[in-house]
């Protein structure tokens, strides 16, 4: 092989450079679309008694940009049977953040560490539960959410549909007893 030889087969590879550069110019008439950015989601397995979705940005917004944040309702039988106006008390939580890396990094350097070091601080002595879910999609959260809230519908319905037949066959009941008295009221006075 000669330098010649060499010469052009490094001139040809430039060649072909520029024109890989060129595909993507302005001149192109298929533009670059901007690289989506894939967003990350941490769970909080234990969400403190006064925290709320607010202050729960507010912590996690100072490491990285926060996006969608849900909370559950604690679902406990006393707090359905009571008129009193409470707070409201969450037991675990989703955080949606603008960046997966970001995401990451913050749930691996937060896990384990206390929420706040200030001594006034309702969640001075408390730690924080995080877990980065890897391929979880906020769309994964909505759809389960939409399902609990089905069953709880066909669960209740079912309830009530029970209780309507219990009703049903104690009144059905009563009435046949209180024809069977009747009856025997007849034979004996005749």
């Amino acid at each position: 092989m000669s330098s010649d030889e060499g010469e052009n087969n490094i001139s040809g590879r430039f060649v072909r450079l520029e024109n890989r550069e060129n595909v993507g110019s302005s001149e192109n008439p298929i533009e670059k679309t901007e690289k989506k950015r894939k967003k990350g989601i941490v769970y909080v397995s234990n969400i403190p008694k006064y925290m709320t979705v607010a202050i729960l940005k507010e912590f996690l917004g100072e490491y990285a940009k926060v996006g969608r944040v849900y909370l559950q309702n604690s679902q406990t039988d006393d707090d359905e049977g009571t008129k009193k106006k409470k707070r409201r008390r969450y037991t675990e939580g989703w955080v949606e953040f603008e960046s997966k890396k970001k995401a990451k990094l913050l749930a691996m350097r937060l896990n384990g560490m206390p929420i706040t070091t200030r001594k006034g601080s309702k969640f001075c002595d408390i730690l924080w539960n995080l877990k980065y879910l890897s391929r979880f999609k906020w769309v994964h959260l909505s759809e389960r959410l939409t399902y609990e809230k089905a069953v709880y519908k066909q669960r209740l319905q079912a309830e009530i549909s029970m209780a309507r037949k219990e009703a049903n066959f104690y009144g059905e009941n009563l009435d046949r007893s209180d024809k069977m008295r009747k009856k025997k009221a007849k034979k004996a006075k005749a």
